[in-house]
């Protein structure tokens, strides 16, 4: 039974974490908050995150901010403190490329490796095993990180140098805020057609015109049902930024990607209206 080392166990750490345990794994966590959900599927909780490094060889984080990266990797009680030769960190949530690489150094200097990591799904996807992992850095440690992510995920990609794998993530939500946004305006003509809605989605979802976001999204979208949340539109919002200035760093899309930011942000208030709206 190998350890594995789980920071973050929250949306996606979670069923992270419960993947790799149905997989046999020993799986050692921590989290700010509680950590009662964690112990109930079988994890076994840390005091901190360098705790967590001392028993596992491959730590992986899922961090909601860059200055939660911080903390976790070199912050009182972070993973630098029990950071070793050989063992390898990889960093699954998405931020700006600069705070990701501000931790690879700092790791180094213990001899342990930081690999540049993204999740392509919802929680509900990543728990049954479809969402698609992304890895970029050190082609070694990545090849040891692609054996545990094979506890949790069918489907893992290597894309070479440190940084690689955020960038095909912003490539990847781009797409995801622009089909939200078509889903959502589609669903609302829709419901306007005069038709068997049900039988238009399944129709839709399975011809020409589906999507993964469609897919998931149009049922609940016609239904008016908001709970539990798959994702908010704050989480889509919080890739925009990074996406322009990816955009602008490429000579000829950042005009392409600006329609595209009208109307993904407006379906974003459209659908954080509606969310609202419901609990009234």
């Amino acid at each position: 039974m190998k350890t594995i080392g789980v920071v973050g166990v929250g949306k996606i750490g979670l069923p992270i974490a419960g993947n790799l345990i149905k997989s046999g794994h020993r799986v050692v966590g921590y989290r700010r908050s509680s950590l009662a959900e964690f112990e109930k599927i079988g994890g076994v909780p840390a005091r901190s995150a360098a705790d967590v490094g001392a028993q596992a060889d491959i730590v992986f984080s899922c961090l909601p901010s860059a200055q939660a990266l911080d903390d976790v990797v070199h912050g009182p009680r972070g993973l630098i403190h029990s950071a070793r030769a050989g063992q390898v960190v990889v960093e699954l949530g998405s931020h700006p490329l600069t705070d990701k690489k501000r931790q690879i150094a700092l790791l180094a200097q213990k001899g342990a490796e930081f690999v540049d990591g993204e999740v392509s799904g919802s929680p509900g996807m990543v728990a049954a095993r479809k969402a698609v992992i992304y890895l970029a850095g050190d082609a070694a440690a990545c090849k040891t990180a692609e054996q545990a992510v094979a506890g949790f995920a069918d489907a893992c990609f290597y894309f070479g140098e440190f940084g690689a794998a955020s960038r095909v993530k912003l490539v990847n939500n781009l797409l995801v805020a622009i089909n939200i946004a078509a889903a959502a305006e589609a669903v609302a003509l829709g419901l306007k057609a005069g038709v068997d809605v049900p039988l238009m989605i399944k129709a839709i979802a399975n011809g020409s015109g589906g999507s993964t976001q469609f897919a998931i999204r149009a049922p609940a979208m016609a239904e008016r049902r908001f709970f539990p949340v798959q994702g908010t539109a704050g989480n889509v919002r919080h890739y925009f930024g990074m996406i322009s200035e990816f955009a602008d760093s490429a000579r000829g899309w950042r005009r392409r990607c600006s329609i595209a930011w009208r109307h993904s942000s407006s379906a974003s208030r459209k659908w954080a209206w509606t969310t609202r709206t419901s609990r009234r």
